[in-house]
This record gives structure tokens, sequence and C-alpha cells, in this order.
């Protein structure tokens, strides 16, 4: 008999789940980010997110499911290495739940996004 318990912890593990594929072309980084990103999950955009050298870094949000106050510390210190580098950085096709999350923080008018 099958209680749901495995199928619970199933669903909780891919709740928490966030994929990263890089893009580096000279100095432009890519970062396509799909799924949730929160206190669970930021740890690997940071892992991902090395900024040596680079002049763009581009964050595809296209997926992103959900933004957590931990995904946006990790975008404010990305956009803060990026000015003091000379450097820019982007938000690129949020779906509407992060551009509202982007909107309520006042983060819209600190990020260049781009629907």
């Amino acid at each position: 008999m099958h209680d749901g318990t495995e199928f619970g912890t199933i669903c909780a593990a891919m709740a928490n789940t966030l994929q990263i594929e890089k893009k580096l072309e000279g100095e432009k980084l890519t970062l396509n980010v799909v799924g949730r990103l929160d206190t669970n999950t930021t740890p690997d955009l940071e892992a991902a997110l090395k900024l040596d050298g680079v002049k763009e870094v581009a964050f595809d949000f296209s997926e992103l499911q959900y933004i957590s106050s931990a995904g946006l510390r990790i975008l404010m210190t990305a956009h803060k290495a990026m000015a003091a580098a000379g450097g820019t950085m982007k938000v690129l096709h949020p779906n509407a739940m992060v551009r509202g999350v982007f909107e309520i923080t006042g983060l819209s008018s600190v990020f260049v996004i781009e629907p």
C-alpha cells in the first residue's frame, strides 16, 4: 500500500530545482535560469556567476518560475559588481510574476529589464 510519502518527497525535491545554462561569448555572459530561485537554489547561481573578465551579464528568466529575496540579493550583488567594473547587467524575458516582484521591490527601476 502506498501512503503518498514518497510522492510528496519527490514533488518537494522537484519544486526546489534550478537549472542554469551558461553561455560565454567574449566578454558577455548569458545565464539561462530555469526553475525556482530561492534560498535553497541561490548557491547554484552564485557558483555559476563568475564575472572575471565579463563586461556584460544577462539573466534569461524566460523559464524562471519564482524568485525570492535570496534571488534578488544575488542579482543586486551582480549588478553592483558589473557597475563597479564598468559593465552592464540585464534581465531578459521575466514572466509576469517575476516582473511583479521587481516592480514591488523597486528593482524594475534599478535593473535593465527586457520583455
